[in-house]
This record gives structure tokens, C-alpha cells and sequence, in this order.
């Protein structure tokens, strides 16, 4: 079993930045790549982006490219989701998922199967 734990979220202007973290526990021989996802109010739960262990590979959704960067610390089983020029659609729930996903799933929550209770973000204008 693997245990995914948020944090970061927090109620922030357009235009600034913040950085969630994604901390796992258990047997995190369980995972080769981490996901971020968000859900806002009544809105399916989207991909925002993700990261393979194994050859380093990144993916974001069009809507954050260019403005979110998806690291990791590996001696603190730490994922990171740096957002920047945040956006009021940002505002959202945001999750950090762990599984093994394939090519085809690695922006889909399917490919995942562990999940954190997620962090709010809040962006004003």
C-alpha cells in the first residue's frame, strides 16, 4: 500500500506562485510515475500533469504547460507541482496520484492507483 499526503494549496492572487507537494509512504516499490490532478466544484476530476521515475519523462495538459513543472525528490519520496502565473481557473482540488501507468494512460486516471485527499488552491483576480 502506498499513502499520498498533500500540501501547499492555499488561497493565492493571479499572477503568483505555489508549490504543492506530494509526500508518499508504504512500499513505494508500488509506483514508477506520479500524477497531478485537479477538480473543480461540479467539473470531472482533469489531468494537469505527470512524471515517469524510470527515463524521467514529464506530461502536462495544454492549459499549464509552459506555467507548471512537475520534480521530485527522490531521498524524500517527494513530488512537487511548481504552478506559476496562476490563473483564477486554476482554482481547484488538486491530487497527487501514484501508479504505474503505460504510455497510454500517463495522463489518465486510470492509470493510477493510489490517490491523496487532495489540497485546495484558490486563485482570485
Amino acid at each position: 500500500q502506498v499513502q499520498l499526503v498533500e500540501s501547499g494549496g492555499g488561497p493565492v492572487q493571479a499572477g503568483d506562485s505555489l508549490r504543492l507537494s506530494c509526500v508518499a509512504s508504504g512500499d513505494t516499490s508500488n509506483y514508477n510515475a506520479v500524477g497531478w490532478f485537479r477538480q473543480a466544484s461540479e467539473n470531472e476530476r482533469e489531468f494537469v500533469g505527470s512524471i515517469r521515475f524510470t527515463g524521467g519523462g514529464s506530461y502536462y495538459a495544454d492549459s499549464v504547460k509552459g506555467r507548471f513543472t512537475i520534480s521530485r525528490d527522490n531521498a524524500k519520496n517527494t513530488v512537487y507541482l511548481q504552478m506559476n502565473s496562476l490563473k483564477p481557473e486554476d482554482t481547484a482540488v488538486y491530487y497527487c496520484a501514484a501508479g504505474r501507468p503505460i504510455l497510454s494512460t500517463i495522463r489518465q486516471k486510470r492509470g493510477f492507483t493510489y490517490w491523496g485527499q487532495g489540497t485546495p488552491v484558490t486563485v482570485s483576480s
